[in-house]
């Protein structure tokens, strides 16, 4: 009974180093794969998703987002009031299809899902508010 507890603790230490070296090694298996990933827009399980979109406007001097941005005349992003901070989307508006983030959860306007840049709204030909599409971006290798 006397040496029970060292080889518990035997035992224990054996098994952390074993699972250590376990992690260690699925980690250096997922970081040395050798194709870059590159984002390309995700198939939604029923298509594209629709938003009424439009420009927030003209951003103001040193205007600060939800997410902690500051915007200035050429930034280009999208504000959704649910989707998270630094979510890549592709909106297509016609035949113009834009990979973005959203930089900013507070829209401006009342009445819209979905906000962009001024400078992403003159991308994608946005006058006014518009429906657009729009679906989570995806990481493929390539």
């Amino acid at each position: 009974m006397t040496n029970s507890f060292p080889q518990r603790l035997v035992l224990l230490a054996g098994v952390a180093l074993v699972s250590a070296v376990a992690a260690m090694a699925i980690v250096e298996q997922r970081s040395s794969d050798p194709g870059a990933a590159t984002l390309t827009s995700a198939p939604a399980p029923a298509g594209w998703n629709t938003a009424f979109a439009g420009s927030r406007g003209p951003s103001g001097d040193a205007q600060r987002t939800t997410c902690g941005q500051v915007l200035a005349p050429e930034s280009l992003g999208a504000t959704h009031p649910v989707l998270p901070c630094g979510a890549k989307v592709v909106l297509r508006y016609g035949a113009t299809q834009v990979l973005t983030e959203v930089i900013d959860n507070a829209l401006v306007e009342p009445g819209r899902q979905l906000e962009v840049t001024e400078a992403l709204a003159g991308m994608l030909g946005l006058d006014g508010t518009v429906e657009l599409e729009w679906r989570f971006a995806a990481e493929s290798g390539g």
